[in-house]
């Protein structure tokens, strides 16, 4: 898999975590101390999170970054 691919699939799951618990891209970047904008790059495989991102989310969601990470 591709950086790109890997990336997209990364935001996807991320998506889909979020949607599951009935959080809003608002809602998750206030909790991560991000903005939306941020929350919706990540969710759509244009940038590339950092470690810290993504414990930040996982916090936010209340999963492990272990779980953001299985697809």
């Amino acid at each position: 898999m591709d950086d790109k691919a890997f990336l997209k699939k990364l935001g996807q799951n991320i998506q889909r975590v979020r949607k599951e618990k009935g959080v809003t891209q608002v809602e998750l970047g206030h909790s991560c101390d991000s903005e939306k904008s941020s929350i919706n790059r990540i969710e759509t495989g244009r940038t590339n999170p950092t470690i810290l991102t993504l414990r930040k989310i996982a916090d936010g969601l209340n999963v492990t970054v272990d779980e953001l990470l299985k697809f």
